[in-house]
C-alpha cells in the first residue's frame, strides 16, 4: 500500500533530509586522497547526531555503519573501513540516512577524489543528470514508470547500463516504503503519481554491463565486470504543482 503523506509528516521528512544533505555536503569537502571511508563514517555519525538526528542506516538489518561508502566498482552498500583508503582517482559514492521525529530522509551523491579520468566525470554527471530527468516525471496524473522510463532513456542513449537488482523506493516512517522506483521500463505503467506521495529516487548507473553481485560481507554490491559504478539519490515529494526535492541543499546551508 502507498502511503500518502500530510504536510505535517512531509515536514517532517524534509527536516531529516536537510540534516542528510547538509552532512553529505560537508563529507564532500573531505573526501580527498588519503582519507579512509572509516572517517567519512565516523563525520557522518556526529553531524547528524549534533543536529538531533539519528543515523538511518546503523543497524537496519544490522547493516553496521551510519554512511554507505562504495569505491569504484562498488555500486552500493559499501561498509566504511579504517582499513579503505581514498586514493587519487578514485570515485566513492555515499548514501546517508537520516531520522527526525520518527521520519526518515535519505540521499546519496558521487565524488571525485581528487582528480579522475574522463570516463569517471562522464559516468558522474550523466547518472546525475538521470535522476534529476527521473524528478521531472514525477507529476500528478504521471505514472510511476514514467520516471524509470525517463531515467533509463537518458542512462541507456549515454551509452552506460542502470542497474537492475536495486531500485528507488517510497519512504516515511519507514525507510522503504511502497512502491518500488526502478531505474527502467517502458512508460505509462504502473500506479498513477498523486499529491502526497514521497519517493526516494536513486539511479545506480554502470559504466559497464548491468550486473552486479553481492560480497562476502552479505552487504557491499559491485559491479559484475569491475568496471565503475555512480550513484546518486534525492528524496522528493509530489505536489500539485510538481515535484519538490526534500533533500536539497537549503541555500546557504
Amino acid at each position: 500500500m502507498i502511503i500518502l503523506k500530510s504536510e505535517e509528516e512531509i515536514s517532517k521528512i524534509r527536516a531529516a533530509c536537510q540534516i542528510v544533505a547538509e552532512t553529505l555536503e560537508f563529507l564532500r569537502g573531505n573526501v580527498k586522497p588519503g582519507v579512509t571511508t572509516g572517517d567519512l563514517d565516523r563525520i557522518a555519525e556526529e553531524m547528524i547526531i549534533k543536529q538531533h538526528g539519528k543515523p538511518a542506516f546503523k543497524g537496519y538489518r544490522d547493516f553496521p555503519a551510519t554512511l554507505c561508502a562504495s569505491v569504484n566498482s562498488e555500486v552500493v552498500h559499501g561498509i566504511p573501513s579504517r582499513k579503505c583508503v581514498l586514493n587519487e582517482g578514485d570515485i566513492i559514492g555515499l548514501d546517508l540516512g537520516a531520522v527526525v521525529d520518527g521520519f526518515y530522509g535519505d540521499a546519496a551523491i558521487t565524488v571525485p577524489v581528487g582528480e579522475i579520468s574522463k570516463e569517471a566525470k562522464d559516468l558522474i554527471r550523466t547518472t546525475e543528470e538521470s535522476l534529476y530527468k527521473g524528478i521531472e516525471k514525477a507529476r500528478p496524473e504521471n505514472r510511476l514508470s514514467d520516471i524509470s522510463h525517463a531515467v533509463q532513456r537518458h542512462v541507456e542513449a549515454a551509452g552506460y547500463s542502470v542497474v537492475r537488482d536495486f531500485v528507488g523506493h517510497g519512504i516515511g516512517r519507514n525507510l522503504h516504503e511502497e512502491p518500488q522506483v526502478p531505474n527502467y521500463g517502458e512508460p505509462g505503467h504502473g500506479p498513477r503519481l498523486k499529491k502526497g506521495m514521497v519517493l526516494a529516487l536513486e539511479p545506480m548507473v554502470n559504466a559497464g554491463k548491468s550486473s552486479v553481485r553481492v560480497l562476502e560481507d552479505r552487504w557491499t554490491v559491485v559491479t559484475g565486470d569491475a568496471r565503475l559504478s555512480a550513484h546518486f539519490e534525492h528524496t522528493i515529494s509530489i505536489t500539485d504543482d510538481g515535484p519538490v526535492i526534500l533533500s536539497a541543499l537549503k541555500q546557504g546551508g
